[in-house]
């Protein structure tokens, strides 16, 4: 994610997805440590990354913390703990009940400070935490930094927000800070960030103990390359099976022309796979630019944010009024790639969800290259805003296969794209029965392409059709009314839609088939009861 500046980061694998928190360096001319705030990147293919942007912020999320350098992020009891330290003077722990936030202070203080029994030292710096939870159960907190004789850890409660007992020390040689442990089979693995003169690598130590008897100092990753041989600080997690080391260089800002001290605070992410050699301790690691295979290929057909890509050239990303995150002011020669997406035996049309505040801008459509074959080009129109969105659309040709795309922005004027969506070229099917495309333009009736005009759909309440899709307002009672007996005499059929949530109220309606509260079907993604989706 070479456009936002990075650190320090903390892998979590989460529903198939890989999430990766790290210390904001903001893109500024301080030549310092100055980190506020927390930012989350997800992936599901180790190729395209998603920026979810800030998801915790001082002091707006923790009111007593100045700082928010270096997190830890675990799942435990239905939640999602975020730890972080307060620059070196102190640790604390915010929660949420989603992964990317955002994250709200749970204590309303530091979880350990200088008076915490056992951490202090004349020279500690009281960060860099790593939250572990054993298979016991036992939860514990390693952190610390300076010198060897400052790594600590100490256990949890079971609500992870206070300390039992006290800070005990680690046998952690050459220790500077970015202290890590990971279980595999009975081995704890303990990681950690060396000094200078033990050049800033990443070892490791092992034991069969989570607090004691670590020993046999070896190297799991070197200082990497475009690090301006500065310190690193990594997290180790797994993902599908498999085992990855995340870290940070400084490799995105010499590319992008910063030298000396000014490199030296802007930072970004690396990720690697991890593998162990027979005896169990774990291969060096050789750093790679794109080393990593695509797990899984990207499906066009579904809504892709904006902010998901694998490379950039010239855009930013920032928060989007209609939720989430979007890509920004991309000007003229401004792109983005998205590997390994699967046409499957074709595209035919591409949606733009975009915003302008003039007309004259596109987003040319290419396949493998920025000078690769054009299948589409889609207009962007003076939306009345950066903030204005509209759906636009244009037809797509020659689209087929797995294939790499990008995504070119021309023109005069800037734009904002919150998300893309390709529509696919329908098969005939004996066993499709009705099929609403909601691509009518005004009116009060929805057709059905497939059924006939007998099966139309009506808006009784209105709605308002806006480039190629339907717009409906639930707090209005907006909703699509097809004729009666659309299911009769089925027994077994499926629904497929594609449904973009706003904003959800409780019981609205993806769809609702019946007459009354004990013969009907109907999907909420929120019922009254519990918040949650209900079948």
């Amino acid at each position: 994610m070479s456009h936002r500046y990075a650190a320090d980061p903390s892998a979590l694998e989460f529903n198939g997805r890989l999430y990766v928190y790290c210390s904001h360096d903001e893109d500024n001319y301080t030549n310092s440590y100055t980190m506020k705030s927390i930012v989350c990147f997800s992936t599901e293919d180790l190729k395209n990354w998603t920026d979810h942007g800030i998801v915790f912020q001082v002091p707006r999320d923790a009111s007593w913390a100045s700082f928010a350098w270096a997190p830890s992020v675990i799942y435990q009891n239905g939640l999602f703990y975020l730890f972080f330290a307060n620059g070196a003077s102190g640790i604390g722990v915010a929660t949420s009940s989603i992964p990317t936030g955002p994250f709200k202070d749970a204590r309303g203080s530091a979880l350990i400070t200088s008076s915490t029994p056992g951490a202090s030292t004349p020279t500690q710096w009281y960060f860099d935490p790593c939250v572990f939870v054993d298979l016991d159960g036992q939860a514990y907190l390693y952190f610390g930094g300076q010198y060897p004789t400052n790594s600590r850890v100490i256990k949890l409660t079971s609500n992870l927000l206070q300390t039992s007992g006290s800070a005990t020390p680690l046998d952690t040689p050459d220790f500077f800070e970015a202290i890590h442990i990971n279980r595999q089979d009975n081995v704890y693995y303990l990681t950690y960030c060396t000094r200078p003169e033990a050049g800033m690598v990443i070892a490791c130590v092992t034991s069969t103990n989570p607090v004691l008897g670590f020993a046999g100092k070896h190297t799991v990753l070197p200082n990497p390359p475009d690090n301006v041989w500065n310190n690193n600080h990594h997290s180790i997690a797994t993902f599908l099976g498999d085992w990855y080391i995340v870290y940070h260089n400084r490799a995105a800002a010499l590319q992008n022309g910063l030298t000396g001290e000014a490199a030296v605070y802007k930072r970004s992410i690396c990720i690697d796979k991890l593998t162990f050699k027979a005896d169990g301790t774990i291969n060096q690691v050789t750093p790679t630019t794109d080393g990593l295979l695509q797990v899984k290929y990207l499906n066009p057909y579904r809504p892709v944010e904006g902010e998901t890509f694998a490379q950039q050239f010239g855009v930013e990303t920032d928060t989007c009024n209609e939720g989430g995150m979007a890509l920004t002011f991309m000007t003229n020669g401004s792109w983005v790639r998205i590997r390994g997406i699967d046409f499957g035996t074709g595209a035919t049309k591409f949606f733009a969800r975009v915003a302008s505040g003039a007309s004259g801008a596109s987003i040319e459509l290419r396949l493998d290259s920025l000078s690769g074959p054009l299948i589409g080009t889609c207009t962007v129109p003076n939306t009345g805003g950066l903030q204005a969105w509209r759906s636009v659309s244009t037809t797509v040709t020659n689209a087929t296969g797995v294939r790499d795309l990008y995504l070119r922005f021309t023109g005069s004027s800037p734009l904002n794209l919150n998300w893309w969506q390709f529509e696919f070229i329908q098969q005939p099917s004996q066993n499709l029965i009705h099929r609403y495309e909601f691509n009518e333009t005004s009116g009060s009736v929805v057709s059905d392409s497939w059924g006939g005009p007998a099966w139309n759909g009506t808006l009784p309440n209105s709605g308002l059709f806006l480039g190629g899709t339907l717009r409906l307002n639930s707090a209005t009672q907006q909703f699509v009314l097809l004729p009666p007996g659309v299911v009769s005499g089925l027994t077994n059929f499926t629904i497929m839609t594609w449904v973009k949530l706003n904003s959800v109220a409780n019981w609205t309606r993806i769809f609702d088939f019946g007459n009354n509260t004990t013969t009907n079907m109907f999907l909420t993604p929120q019922n009254g009861a519990n918040g949650r989706l209900r079948f």
